[in-house]
């Protein structure tokens, strides 16, 4: 498949080129698409960096990637070489107890931080202690506006200051005069956009790891051989080990070995960034964190009714909105997935017992009682229990959700 990622240069006062800016786009049109910022940075990351890296796209030059609120606390930056790239904290990041505490940890990790679209106020103070790079945008702050800050800002020795949106001659003279390090706008150049290829992944084979993973004991042998299902998985897999994100002491011969070395955080952090960087615009996450209350809902019943199956009732659960999601047909996807005959024949409505525990599950999330206690009948449960088996599932994708 085809993606695309627009570049656009940085400037020093002396007119060079020192680094990219990297702008996720989904098409040669040069513009931002109208897509959450988690999963523009997500696909940025997947398409990119854990393709053949973004310093195959900035000549070996450092990149800005815009990091906003929900890329923050989703950590989408343990998937980014601090070595390679400016973390460019977008102005819709609030200056609160919790953002700090995660900028301090990335600049403990030696990120380097840059604040996008500044406006001064006194709660960003202790933040730019952590701060090298603040960018201001000429067009919404002018630079005469600017000028009695710049002179606050220069008690920050290793703070350096970006003017961006240079339109003009006067714009650029004017800005150097006032002591900005860096330039950026269309008087230099205008955002390039680049296309490459990159392997189709396969999202339901991914969500089926991400299933694993969620255990509480997840059995690394089933996941390193769910990941040697697909090669693209395994690809971004290995491109992760080897993008300068992990200091690598030796060889990696395996899927398995990889993954050892990732440790589980990172495997489910991985597997988070596919899942979100995988939802289309048109099929918000909410389809998502519907499937897992109703994995957990459906494995609840099971073990009540049919502990044996519980894990593949948790499976039927997480599935079942799989054809909605990527507007696919069931029986095609389910060509594509290593599950056992009953799971197959749950989502394809042939009547099983898991075909009835998600019949149970569906009835009463939509409030038909009826349809709930015809339900039931076939699994032999009290449907009194269910209340409480909803509200567990709802307490523990709370703390399971991928964002």
């Amino acid at each position: 498949m085809q993606v695309f990622v627009a570049r656009q240069a940085i400037f020093n006062r002396r007119q060079h080129v020192v680094a990219y800016e990297l702008l996720f786009r989904n098409s040669t049109a040069n513009y931002f698409p109208d897509i959450e910022e988690s999963v523009a940075t997500a696909k940025l990351i997947m398409e990119n960096q854990l393709n053949f890296g973004t310093r195959h796209i900035t000549s070996g030059k450092k990149a800005l990637i815009n990091i906003g609120p929900d890329s923050l606390k989703m950590d989408l930056c343990a998937f980014l070489p601090s070595q390679d790239v400016v973390l460019e904290l977008l102005e819709t990041i609030e200056p609160t107890e919790e953002n700090y505490q995660l900028c301090r940890a990335l600049f403990h990790k030696n990120f380097v931080l840059a604040l996008d679209d500044f406006v001064y106020e006194p709660k960003w103070e202790r933040f730019l202690k952590l701060i090298k790079l603040i960018k201001f945008d000429i067009q919404i702050t002018p630079l005469q506006q600017i000028a009695p800050l710049i002179k606050k800002l220069k008690k920050y020795n290793k703070l350096k200051l970006l003017a961006e949106k240079i339109e003009t001659v006067d714009d650029f003279k004017t800005a150097h005069r006032m002591g900005f390090d860096y330039f950026q706008g269309y008087f230099f150049a205008k955002p390039v956009v680049i296309q490459q290829k990159d392997i189709d992944i396969n999202y339901a084979l991914a969500l089926t790891i991400y299933a694993q993973v969620m255990k509480q004991n997840p059995d690394i042998n089933a996941i390193a051989r769910l990941f040697q299902l697909d090669t693209a998985l395994a690809f971004k897999l290995l491109r992760l080990i080897n993008s300068g994100v992990f200091p690598v002491q030796k060889e990696i011969e395996s899927l398995k070995q990889a993954l050892v070395y990732l440790g589980h955080d990172h495997i489910k952090k991985l597997v988070s960034l596919i899942i979100t960087a995988h939802v289309a615009q048109t099929k918000p996450s909410e389809l998502i964190k519907v499937c897992i209350i109703r994995a957990r809902f459906c494995e609840l019943i099971a073990n009540r009714v049919a502990p044996s199956q519980a894990n593949s009732a948790f499976l039927t659960g997480l599935f079942s909105l799989l054809d909605a999601i990527l507007d696919r047909p069931m029986e095609q996807l389910l060509t594509r997935l290593p599950f056992p005959d009953s799971i197959k024949a749950a989502l394809m409505q042939e009547k099983n017992t898991l075909y009835y525990i998600l019949e149970t599950v569906k009835a009463y999330e939509s409030g038909s009682w009826w349809a709930m206690e015809q339900a039931v009948v076939f699994i032999n449960i009290n449907s009194d229990l269910l209340p409480k088996f909803y509200r567990d599932a709802l307490d523990w994708s709370n703390t399971h959700q991928y964002n």
